[in-house]
């Protein structure tokens, strides 16, 4: 009768040259000179039973023999880890043994019902039979299935043509276990591109040859060049047909296999987990040891500092929670916090449970040690519902630093934020996280309480919690009004109701009460920003002319930076402009020293950065805001990198001027707020209140305030392969940030001159592993990105005349980009061949020009004074 799949004759010994081979490379480089390795043997095929009743059910045995293992590509000798090994050596005797015992199948209609095999086996021998056992699976037809075999199930289409069969396996739609995981943010994580394909040549009604090949592509999302490539072939060829042993009587399968031998059981297709235990891989107290020097507080811009974090995490993410325990008890106090850093970014349920039960909250001594501890959780890559649940727990309890329940608090927003990304707002941990920051706000009395609640808020961003924000941002006076407007500000546009739009245009031209111009500034940047109307653009250009001086003149560069940049809404203020030229001329042309701009400080292929600086005035030339924001973005995603606020009030009377409207009462406050890679920081205060800002001013210790400092996990992949030849494959990509933001503000009453300053040093290194483990041997490339460099913005104010003459520098330093690839090849024994490459490149400095106006206030600034003092306050 006809079969629909593949079909043997009897009495018949088909053998066939059997050779499977990995390579592991740069995504662009030709495979000649690639890392791998080849397994080649013979494999005898023989039909054992065909059923009576339905011919297209047969029972075939696979036999593998001759085991080579090779280069994949040509070595010279003294490269060559398989030099003078024989086999046996290489894979090792009971490898062997257990390679070459025979597997069955029972194919029916051309797909494998049954694989029978071997019990306790190793699961490495294993796979490779799974890997040469799927290959002999296909249809006669064309058509799309759902099947499985070595790669778990997976959606399968055939095209048949004549004697030719193309199998194409679509790999992402595979169901499998397998360990991994990815970057919270696209932009930090790594793309991948997978592909199968599978041809088959007939003849004879069976296979005559079988080409297969796997590829697998690893692309940092950030900068496409850096990646990595597996590529996985297989290949059958029919050598010979012979005389075989004759077929097997019997009815039914199992009596069949019980004939042929007892020991044989039935499997499922899917490979088993195989990883191989590492020997020789040092212990977690080993691996600190030997980075301990590069963790000094002193050294954390360096790179080494950042790659020493990457290799102590990858050890943490192995050891007990006893182990980590043993290390963080031992260590000293310059050094703990980096250690915290570390441990908290591992992530594991071990680290977690190591760090929590050394940190106690209940002690205010070690304050610094919980807010890194808070901080690295709110910039955990992949966190947890544990983790929050955790620290929902410790909020719950007795915290002895008020500063350190607020961070709590803070953090707690930022991982509200980072689980409903992920599609985990509905998980009970987050919703009792969600309402009880939803219920404290509503309650709060006092205002630090309210301004912590508002904070988590600003991270977590909840639609429901807009209502709350609205309602705080036009009735309460100051900090809090202008915390709740800054919160909305961070909303994606499309969550931005009518509701909200409404409320921001009564603030902006205060048609219930007078509102402080940092409040009113910011509701006109998010109507600016959310789609407005050309009546709401209309009545915001109408509105510049009578506002007070400097807001005026905040405003008009807001627009004209709207306008330069060609930001969203740019369509519509044109269109406004064109209709209003007959008032524009007076309107436009106010004096004044505030001002708001954006540039570009990276346009690439792959992403691009932008940053913006604003600065806003008293009348009195008092700074009332510097605001430098940096965003980084793709075709699809944006990351908002830093953000620092510099914000003072009520400082008029040092200089004995007068306050602007609505500003009569206000304390004298000054401090800073950063937010860095989307999660909002605890603020800093400078000063609180008239006695302690002249306190400051006269102590003049000139310290500047650090705002951040230590080590963040930034990209974070880790993906298990099961390739179809059998052998597992990992890519592993972890990239880490070493960081020292510090900023403060000096006043000099003598030169009536005042000095904001932000100084930001960063190195970052990335480290990305990609690598096939067959056991016996591992092979794989190595990839290292590594660059330091500083970003400093400075702001002189001189305000011995009106409009006082502001002077804004933004710099950034020459620095040395590093790139390394080293592939490799190596053996239990420690037999390893490497290959090394590595480029520098320059990134050149850059002073930031700002813009005109800027550069010739600078000229001003920078030629009209001798040296300023240097107190700080």
């Amino acid at each position: 009768g006809h079969t629909t799949g593949p079909s043997l004759n009897n009495d018949r010994l088909y053998k066939f040259a059997y050779s499977t081979e990995v390579y592991v490379d740069r995504v662009k480089a030709s495979l000649q000179k690639s890392a791998g390795y080849r397994i080649s043997s013979g494999v005898d095929v023989n039909l054992l039973w065909r059923n009576p009743e339905n011919d297209d059910d047969q029972l075939v045995k696979i036999t593998i023999k001759d085991v080579q293992v090779e280069n994949v590509n040509e070595r010279p000798a003294d490269k060559n880890v398989f030099k003078g090994k024989s086999t046996e050596k290489v894979i090792g005797k009971e490898y062997l043994q257990a390679l070459q015992r025979p597997m069955v199948l029972e194919l029916v209609r051309g797909k494998v019902k049954t694989f029978y095999s071997y019990q306790n086996e190793p699961s490495f021998t294993q796979n490779i039979k799974r890997g040469l056992a799927s290959l002999f699976q296909l249809q006669l037809h064309s058509g799309s299935t759902r099947e499985a075999d070595i790669s778990g199930k997976c959606n399968t289409t055939y095209h048949v043509r004549q004697d030719q069969v193309t199998k194409i396996k679509d790999l992402d739609s595979c169901e499998i276990e397998k360990q991994g995981f990815t970057s919270h943010n696209p932009i930090l994580d790594v793309g991948t591109k997978i592909t199968s394909a599978t041809i088959y040549v007939l003849e004879d009604g069976f296979i005559k040859s079988i080409k297969a090949e796997e590829n697998y592509v690893f692309l940092l999302n950030s900068r496409r060049k850096t990646g990595a490539k597996i590529v996985s072939k297989q290949r059958l060829e029919l050598k010979s047909v012979q005389a075989g042993p004759g077929l097997i009587a019997g009815k039914q399968v199992a009596g069949v296999i019980k004939t042929v031998d007892s020991s044989y059981v039935a499997m499922s297709l899917e490979a088993e987990p195989a990883r191989s235990e590492c020997k020789k891989c040092p212990s977690l107290s080993e691996v600190w040891q030997s980075i301990r020097e590069h963790m000094d507080p002193e050294k954390l811009s360096k790179t080494e500092a950042a790659k020493s974090f990457l290799s102590f995490i990858k050890s943490i993410r192995k050891a007990t929670k006893e182990e980590i325990l043993k290390i963080i008890r031992s260590e000293n106090k310059e050094l703990l916090p980096q250690v915290v850093d570390a441990v908290t970014s591992a992530q594991t349920p071990e680290s977690l449970e190591a760090i929590l039960e050394f940190l106690d909250f209940k002690d205010a001594s070690t304050s610094i040690l919980q807010e890194r501890f808070l901080y690295a959780c709110g910039f955990a890559s992949h966190p947890s519902e544990m983790l929050l649940k955790s620290l929902t727990d410790k909020f719950k309890g007795d915290i002895a630093n008020e500063e350190i329940r607020e961070t709590l608090v803070i953090v707690m927003g930022a991982l509200i934020r980072k689980l409903c990304d992920r599609g985990g707002c509905k998980h009970p941990i987050v919703g009792e996280a969600k309402r009880l920051i939803l219920n404290r706000v509503e309650k709060a009395k006092k205002g630090d309480n309210v301004k912590m609640y508002l904070l988590a808020l600003k991270n977590a961003l909840l639609p429901e919690a807009i209502p709350v924000l609205l309602k705080y941002a036009e009735s309460e006076e100051g900090p809090i009004s202008s915390l709740a407007a800054t919160a909305l500000q961070r909303y994606n546009p499309s969550f931005l109701t009518k509701e909200v739009k409404v409320t921001m245009n009564r603030i902006y031209h205060q048609n219930r009460k007078v509102h402080e111009k940092t409040v009113r500034t910011t509701a006109a940047a998010i109507i600016l920003n959310s789609n407005p109307s050309y009546m709401e653009v209309k009545n915001i250009l109408l509105s510049i002319g009578e506002l007070p001086m400097e807001m005026n003149k905040y405003m008009l560069s807001m627009i004209q930076d709207i306008l330069q940049f060609e930001m969203p809404s740019s369509k519509t203020v044109r269109k406004v402009l064109k209709d209003m030229r007959a008032h524009n001329y007076d309107r436009f042309s106010k004096m004044g020293s505030s001002s708001a701009y954006s540039g570009y400080i990276i346009r690439g292929p792959d992403v691009s950065s932008t940053y913006s600086l604003d600065i806003l005035y008293s009348g009195s030339g008092i700074l009332r805001r510097s605001n430098l924001d940096i965003h980084v973005f793709d075709r699809n995603t944006e990351l908002h990198a830093i953000q620092v606020v510099i914000e003072a009030q009520g400082l008029e009377s040092i200089i004995a001027a007068t306050p602007d409207e609505g500003e009569e009462n206000l304390d004298s406050f000054g401090g800073m707020s950063a937010i860095l890679f989307d999660v909002q920081l605890r603020p800093v205060t400078f000063f609180q209140g008239y006695g302690d800002l002249m306190s400051k001013m006269l102590s003049a210790t000139g310290a500047p305030m650090n705002v951040v400092k230590g080590l963040i996990l930034l990209t974070d992949y880790s993906q298990e392969i099961q390739l179809q030849s059998g052998p597992m494959a990992s890519a592993e990509f972890l990239g880490g940030l070493a960081i020292d933001i510090s900023g403060g503000m000096e006043f000099s009453l003598w030169y009536r001159e005042s000095k904001t300053n932000v100084k930001n040093r960063v190195a970052m290194f990335l480290a990305g592993n990609t690598e096939v483990d067959s056991f016996f041997v591992k092979t794989g490339m190595e990839t290292a990105l590594e660059v330091e460099t500083a970003l400093d913005f400075i702001s002189t104010v001189q305000f011995s005349q009106y409009p006082f003459l502001v002077c804004m520098q933004m710099d950034r330093i020459e620095s040395p980009f590093r790139h390394y690839v080293t592939k490799y090849e190596s053996l239990p024994s420690g037999r390893r061949y490497t290959a090394r490459r590595g480029k520098t490149e320059m990134l050149a400095g850059n002073e930031y020009p700002l813009h005109q106006e800027n550069s010739n206030m600078c000229r001003k600034v920078f030629g009209t004074k001798s040296d300023s003092s240097g107190s700080w306050f």
